[in-house]
């Protein structure tokens, strides 16, 4: 899809340069060209030689070099490609871009370029809510600046929240989509759940867990990154919704089940949210008051539909793979394969939720796939980079169907 393609690819300073090494990888394995300039700052974390050996081509720098100026002026350098991918976009180069200002080599460049424009950013948390940050992103999006990411999790700062770079193979499907590429997913539709569902007890509380919708939610814009198309139905979260995924948003399993159900015919099925087991059999219309001399209310529990198993049983819409969880905290390859008969899907992630791994509501996660063809152990990585190395797999999984 990208063979022949022509990239300008724009490093700027930050600890996620390093991620641009593995872009550059990615890219050329997909049969683009990479010509890169490096900012003075970004030279701080990569240098110019790993970048040259990667990109097989000189690394630019320097605006005023006579040399660079005779043989790749900066005016031809931004136009002899077919995409100018900036990653890491720090606030910095951003907010030089909104501004139009043109102090170096990578600012001029972006100026002086006639072709599409792609940034990843990658700053610190505060640097990205800052209004002046936001204020430039609004500006950038107007005059038709794509984004890519940037993701939530830990920082080399030791802070947390928004602001690291996204992965280089979402960058890549990111890329592909701005060429107007057809992803490998493209032509089929894709259903994720996420989150947690909200079981009333009465007006005020609810029986729900930890779930955080990070992994449902990374595994949406995944997929819908190569292509399919996607409809997240998500339970309540605080996670910004993914860009160009449909998203119905829910409370309860029954809520979620019927979303799914409206969604279909699908030809994946994700089922990532983690949906309460049990509901209250009667809501209470008022709030349940605490009574004097500690007598305890007395709840009576029923259970909730299986949304997994219901949408696994043959049938007309039965997805054409289906894909569920198993969060476990004991015995996690025996339940899951215990979990993946039961429910009649053709995978299981399975991943340990215990207390101690900090992977339940966290960012980063462990999995064992578990499918017809044996098990898989994935390392603990963030949750980016499970959903895309899902997306992947799942690709991987319908070429090898049409090969047949």
């Amino acid at each position: 899809m990208l063979q022949g393609k022509r990239i300008l690819l724009i490093v700027a300073g930050g600890i996620a340069a390093y991620k641009s090494l593995d872009l550059v990888r990615r890219l050329r394995e997909r049969g683009c060209s990479v010509r890169a300039v490096l900012t003075k700052a970004g030279a701080e974390f990569v240098t110019p030689l790993s970048l040259s050996a990667l990109t097989e081509d000189k690394v630019y720098g320097d605006l005023f070099s006579l040399t660079d100026e005779k043989e790749m002026g900066h005016i031809q350098l931004s136009r002899d490609a077919d995409l100018v991918v900036v990653a890491p976009a720090t606030a910095d180069l951003l907010a030089k871009l909104a501004c139009g200002l043109a102090d170096d080599l990578a600012s001029t460049a972006l100026l002086a370029t006639d072709k599409p424009v792609l940034a990843a950013p990658a700053m610190n948390v505060r640097m990205w809510d800052h209004p002046a940050t936001q204020h430039n992103l609004r500006t950038l999006k107007e005059r038709g600046v794509i984004f890519v990411g940037p993701n939530e999790g830990d920082m080399a700062c030791g802070e947390f929240g928004p602001g690291r770079m996204a992965e280089p193979l979402e960058i890549v499907a990111a890329i592909d989509t701005a060429l107007g590429g057809e992803g490998p997913l493209s032509g089929l539709t894709a259903i994720v759940t996420s989150g947690p569902t909200h079981e009333a007890i009465d007006p005020v509380r609810y029986i729900a867990n930890r779930s955080s919708g990070r992994q449902g939610h990374a595994i949406a814009a995944a997929l819908a990154g190569l292509g399919a198309n996607t409809l997240l139905v998500t339970g309540p979260v605080s996670q910004p919704d993914p860009a160009g995924v449909r998203v119905a948003k829910v409370e309860t399993a029954e809520e979620m089940l019927r979303a799914c159900q409206e969604g279909l015919p699908a030809d994946i099925l994700v089922c990532a949210a983690a949906v309460a087991d049990w509901r209250v059999a009667k809501t209470a219309g008022q709030k349940i008051k605490k009574e004097d001399g500690g007598k305890l209310p007395v709840l009576s529990l029923t259970t909730n539909p299986d949304i997994l198993a219901t949408l696994s049983k043959p049938g007309r819409k039965r997805p054409r793979l289906v894909i569920g969880f198993a969060a476990e905290t004991e015995n996690l390859e025996a339940n899951a394969r215990s979990k993946r008969e039961r429910k009649g899907c053709d995978w299981i992630l399975a991943n340990d939720v215990s207390d101690t791994n900090g992977i339940f509501g966290g960012a980063e996660n462990e999995i064992l796939v578990i499918d017809t063809a044996g098990q898989e152990s994935w390392p603990r990585m963030d949750k980016q980079a499970v959903a895309q190395r899902l997306a992947q797999r799942v690709a991987q999984h319908f070429a090898n169907r049409k090969k047949r």
